[in-house]
C-alpha cells in the first residue's frame, strides 16, 4: 500500500511499505508535479534541448555532448552496487508511470509541440550532473587565463572573489543546551539560480524504516543535500573546492583521427561525430574528443590549444549516489558520515546535528591531489608534472563545539581543499547575529551590507570638490544605515552609484584590455564577461587601485540623473525560465508586482545582482530550513516559489510571499493518512 498526502502548501507526503516502493513513488510524484522540468533536465544531459525548445539552447547541447554528460551518468549507474541500483531504476519506474499525466498539465509540452519520453535507469545520475558540472571552480580558470593574457599573471588577486556562478550559501548549527533541555538547531539557505520551478522539492519520505522531511532534486531520489530523519538532520553548502581541472592539450589531425600531445610524444585521442537536432532548424554537427585527461569542452581561440576537463566523477566513474539511501536511514551524527564517505562531487561542506547532542562538520567529496597551478589555470597536459597523483584528500570530520557557521568562507577545514573563497564577512555577520541571540528566520534574512572597501571609499572624497547635487549625494550615503532593504531609498542611491562606478571601471587604464576577445565560448561567458567580473569585484578593485576619481564621477551622474528610486524597484525577481509558455511568463510578471526584494551579493541574505549589468535577482535563497533536533515538528522551511510546477495550481506560487517576506512555514509531521495511491 502506497499513500500521497499533502498538507496545506501542497507538500506532498509519501508512505509505502518499502524503500524501493517509496522510491517508486517519490519518483512518480516528482513526474506528476515537475513533468516539464525534469524532462528539461533530462534533455539537458542529453544534449537535446535544442531538439525541442529550438537553437537558443545549442550552446548547452554543444558543451553536454562535448563533457559527455550523458556517458558519465552511464558509467556511475553501471558501477552502482546492486541495492542503489535497484533503488534508482524504482525511482525511474516511477518517473515513466507518471510522466504522462504530469505532461498532460504542463503548458509547455503544448506550447512547444513536444511529448514526455521515458527514462534511462541512469537519467537520475545525469539530472544530477547538470545541476553540479558548472558548480566547481573550473570557468573560473577560464577567466583567470584571459586575465593573465591581457592584464598579466598578477592580477588574477583582482578578482579572487567568488564568480558570477558561484553560491552564497549559508549554514550554521546551533549546540544542545543543557540548562534548558533544548536540543541542537541546524538553519540554512542554500543560494543558486532562482529556476522556476525551483531547483528544490519539499518532500517528506516515510517508510517502516525511516521518516524523512527534506528537500529533493526534482528528477533525483532521496534528499542529498538538506534533511530531517527525526533523529538527526544535516545541510550542506558549497565547500568552495578545486576538485575539476583544466588541461591544454595540442592536437594533430590524420584524416579522421586525432592524435594528442603526450608527455611521451603524440598519441591516439578518442574522437566521434554527433549530430544535435535543432527545433526549427538546421541539425547540427559537433566534435566529440577525449584526450587521456578527460573530455574536450571548448578551443582556446587565441592560442589554438583545446581544453580539456578532468573530474573525478569521470575518473571514477562514481557520483556518490551510494550515499543516498543510508543518509534517509541515519540516525546520528555518525551515520552521516559514514555515508558520505561514498560522496564523490560537488565537494560539499556538512553540518549535521542528532537528537542525542552530538554536532559534526564535514567536508565530503573528491579533490585530487596534484600540483597547485592546477588551482588557478589551464595547465600544459604534456607536462608530468600536472598530472593527478592517484590519491585524494581524506574525508573532514570533526566534532563541534559551541556555534559553527559556514558561509564559502575559508575556515581551517576547507582551506586545504580550494582556492577561491567567499569573503568572510557573511560568515563575521551571522556568528554576530547569533551572539546576539537573533531568531533564524531573523539571520536569514539579515540585509546588513559590509563596510567593505568600496564602501570606504565614500569617506576619503572631498565633498568640498563635488558639486552641490552630488555633495549632498555623498553626505546622504555616508549616513545611509548599509540595509539593503526593499524600501530603501538610500540602497537604492548606493546600488545606482556602484553600478555607474562599474561601467567606469571597464575603461579604466588598468583594466581595459580585459575587453579584448577570451577566446572561450559563449557558453562561460557568465564567467569570462570582463563587465560582470568587474561589477563582482567592485571591493577586490577598491582596495587595489585609487578609484577617487571615477568615484566622484560617478557621484556626479547619479545625482544629475533621475532619482534611483527604493531598492525594491530596481532589484526585480528575475527567475531563470526557458520562456516557451505564455501562462509562465504572465505568471513570472504577476510575481515582479506581488514582491519587493531585499538583500545583495555580500548580504547574509544573498540575493545576488551584478553591478554595472542589472540589479535584477536571478540568484538567492532557493530555500530557507531551520531542523529542530528537540521536536522535528517545531522545524520550519520555505522555497521561494511553491511545490508544483504547474502556473494554474495553486501551489505553483504560493510560498512565494513568505520567501520574499523572509517568513517560514512548518515542515508537515503529523500522521499520514490519505487515499491509495498506485
Amino acid at each position: 500500500m502506497t499513500h500521497v498526502d499533502r498538507d496545506q502548501w501542497g507538500v506532498p507526503q509519501l508512505w509505502a511499505g518499502d524503500v524501493d516502493a517509496l522510491a517508486r513513488l517519490q519518483g512518480r510524484v516528482a513526474a506528476t508535479d515537475r513533468a516539464w522540468q525534469i524532462s528539461v533536465e533530462r534533455w539537458r544531459a542529453e544534449g537535446r534541448l535544442a531538439a525541442h525548445v529550438g537553437p537558443a539552447e545549442l550552446a548547452w547541447d554543444r558543451f553536454a555532448r562535448r563533457v559527455r554528460l550523458d556517458d558519465t551518468a552511464r558509467r556511475c549507474y553501471e558501477r552502482l552496487d546492486p541495492d542503489t541500483r535497484r533503488w534508482i531504476e524504482a525511482y525511474v519506474d516511477g518517473v515513466n508511470s507518471g510522466l504522462a499525466e504530469g505532461a498532460a498539465a504542463a503548458p509547455e509540452f503544448a506550447a512547444t509541440g513536444t511529448a514526455p519520453e521515458p527514462w534511462h535507469p541512469w537519467s537520475p545520475l545525469g539530472v544530477f550532473l547538470v545541476q553540479h558540472v558548472l558548480f566547481s571552480t573550473f570557468p573560473n580558470k577560464l577567466w583567470h587565463a584571459h586575465v593573465a593574457r591581457t592584464l598579466g599573471p598578477d592580477a588574477a588577486g583582482l578578482f579572487a572573489v567568488e564568480g558570477p556562478a558561484s553560491s552564497g550559501s549559508n549554514a550554521w548549527a546551533l549546540p544542545a543546551d543543557p540548562a534548558t533541555g533544548r536540543g541542537p538547531l541546524i538553519a540554512g539557505d542554500p543560494h543558486r539560480l532562482l529556476e522556476l520551478p525551483g531547483v528544490y522539492q519539499q518532500v517528506r519520505l516515510a517508510c517502516p524504516e525511516f521518516d524523512v522531511v527534506g528537500l529533493a532534486f526534482p528528477g533525483v531520489p532521496g534528499v542529498p543535500h538538506f534533511g530531517h530523519t527525526g533523529h538527526v538532520a544535516w545541510a550542506v553548502t558549497n565547500a568552495m573546492a578545486d576538485y575539476q581541472d583544466l588541461y591544454r592539450e595540442r592536437l594533430r589531425r590524420d584524416g579522421d583521427r586525432v592524435l594528442v600531445r603526450d608527455a611521451d610524444g603524440w598519441t591516439p585521442a578518442a574522437r566521434h561525430v554527433e549530430e544535435i537536432e535543432v527545433r526549427g532548424g538546421a541539425p547540427e554537427t559537433v566534435e566529440v574528443i577525449e584526450t587521456p585527461r578527460g573530455p574536450v569542452i571548448d578551443h582556446d581561440r587565441v592560442t589554438g590549444e583545446a581544453i580539456a576537463l578532468r573530474t573525478p566523477s569521470r575518473v571514477e566513474a562514481r557520483l556518490g549516489f551510494e550515499a543516498l539511501l543510508p543518509l534517509l536511514r541515519a540516525r546520528r551524527t555518525g551515520d552521516v558520515a559514514d555515508a558520505l564517505r561514498h560522496w564523490v562531487e560537488p565537494v560539499n561542506s556538512v553540518l549535521a546535528a542528532d537528537t542525542g547532542g552530538g554536532v559534526r562538520r564535514l567536508v565530503a567529496g573528491l579533490v585530487p591531489v596534484r600540483d597547485e597551478r592546477c588551482r588557478r589555470e589551464p595547465v600544459p597536459a604534456w607536462e608530468p608534472a600536472y598530472r593527478w597523483r592517484g590519491d585524494y584528500l581524506p574525508l573532514v570530520d570533526e566534532p563541534v563545539d559551541g556555534v559553527a557557521v559556514c558561509a564559502n568562507d575559508r575556515r581551517d577545514d576547507v582551506a586545504a581543499h580550494g582556492a577561491d573563497f567567499a569573503p568572510p564577512h557573511r560568515a563575521r555577520r551571522i556568528r554576530a547575529l547569533l551572539a546576539d541571540g537573533a531568531e533564524p528566520s531573523t539571520v536569514h534574512t539579515d540585509d546588513r551590507l559590509p563596510a567593505g572597501p568600496l564602501y570606504r571609499l565614500l569617506d576619503r572624497l572631498d565633498p568640498d570638490r563635488l558639486d552641490e547635487p552630488a555633495r549632498a549625494l555623498l553626505l546622504r550615503l555616508r549616513g545611509w544605515d548599509r540595509a539593503m532593504a526593499a524600501g530603501s531609498a538610500g540602497a537604492g542611491a548606493y546600488a545606482a552609484w556602484r553600478a555607474a562606478m562599474a561601467r567606469r571601471l571597464r575603461v579604466h587604464p588598468r583594466l581595459c584590455a580585459l575587453d579584448e576577445p577570451c577566446g572561450f565560448d559563449e557558453l562561460f561567458a557568465p564567467w569570462t564577461d570582463p563587465a560582470a567580473r568587474i561589477g563582482l569585484a567592485l571591493d577586490h578593485l577598491a582596495a587595489a587601485f585609487d578609484l577617487a576619481e571615477p568615484a566622484a564621477e560617478a557621484l556626479a551622474e547619479v545625482a544629475a540623473g533621475p532619482p534611483p528610486g527604493e531598492w525594491g524597484s530596481r532589484h526585480l525577481l528575475h527567475p531563470v525560465h526557458l520562456g516557451v509558455a505564455p501562462a509562465i511568463t504572465d505568471a513570472v510578471t504577476a510575481m515582479r508586482r506581488r514582491v519587493a526584494l531585499g538583500g545583495d551579493t555580500d548580504c547574509v541574505l544573498a540575493t545576488s545582482s551584478v553591478p554595472g549589468i542589472s540589479d535584477a535577482c536571478w540568484r538567492g535563497p532557493v530555500a530557507r530550513y531551520v531542523w529542530d533536533l528537540t521536536d522535528r515538528a517545531a522545524s520550519r522551511w520555505i522555497v521561494p516559489f511553491g511545490a508544483s510546477g504547474r502556473p494554474d495550481d495553486p501551489h505553483f506560487a504560493d510560498q512565494l510571499t513568505h520567501w520574499a517576506a523572509g517568513t517560514l512555514i512548518p515542515v508537515p509531521d503529523g500522521p499520514l493518512t490519505g487515499d491509495e495511491t498506485t
